[in-house]
């Protein structure tokens, strides 16, 4: 579903190449660490120490890529759409390997990777299956995809992906979003041939505030999400 049928706030909407270019400087610095870090670390399904190799889709600005070489991961492949993104991520040195790409259609060997993620990136996607079998192609028998995403009820309840723009009046702009049941994400994962292994869902709390005081009005809010699955 597009999200403009949930959209309250109705600020202009830009393509993802558009916006993630314009809000790449600041990413790192605006987007709350809740959203992916404690869900990441909260996962019992993945032996991070023992991935070998990673691909990193969506990569951005390499958060997700210094996580994985922290924890363990040997070599971290970086796919991302927006130039301005990767070079940042470049800049962090955690992708042994960064390529600019759709993340449906990467130019990354098949079954050669012991892990994918996928992060904070598929509210952005009008289709899931898609990048369900992208992964499915990339990864080796018996590994795993990691999906985190902003929840679809914040999405539901009219809070879209945005940003606020550099310069004159930090002018607040949405990138282009849409609604994914966790229905869908079943079915493209299964269509891939992808089973479920772990579901976990994160929730506004205080802890949680301590990053991003000003959502203080959300507490109590599923925010983000984390799927498991494996080939």
């Amino acid at each position: 579903m597009d999200f403009s049928l949930f959209d309250r706030r109705r600020y202009p909407v830009v393509s993802v190449e558009t916006g993630y270019a314009e809000w790449a400087n600041d990413y790192d610095a605006t987007v709350a660490a809740g959203l992916d870090g404690p869900l990441l670390e909260s996962l019992t399904s993945v032996n991070w120490g023992r991935v070998r190799r990673a691909a990193d889709l969506a990569c951005g600005t390499g958060r997700t890529g210094v996580w994985l070489k922290s924890h363990g991961v040997a070599a971290v492949h970086g796919v991302d759409l927006t130039q301005q993104m990767l070079e940042i991520a470049a800049s962090k040195h955690a992708h042994e390997q960064l390529h600019l790409a759709d993340v449906a259609g990467t130019p990354l060997a098949s079954s050669a990777y012991d892990l994918c993620m996928l992060v904070l990136a598929d509210e952005h996607l009008a289709e899931l299956a898609p990048v369900y079998r992208e992964a499915a192609r990339l990864l080796a028998p018996g590994g795993q995809f990691v999906l985190i995403g902003y929840h679809p009820f914040f999405l539901m309840r009219g809070m879209p992906t945005h940003y606020h723009r550099a310069m004159g009046n930090r002018e607040a702009i949405t990138i282009r979003s849409y609604v994914h049941l966790f229905s869908e994400h079943f079915d493209a994962a299964r269509t891939a041939g992808l089973g479920i292994a772990e579901f976990r869902e994160c929730v506004i709390d205080e802890k949680w505030l301590v990053s991003k005081p000003k959502w203080r009005e959300y507490l109590n809010w599923p925010v983000s999400f984390a799927l498991v699955w494996s080939g």
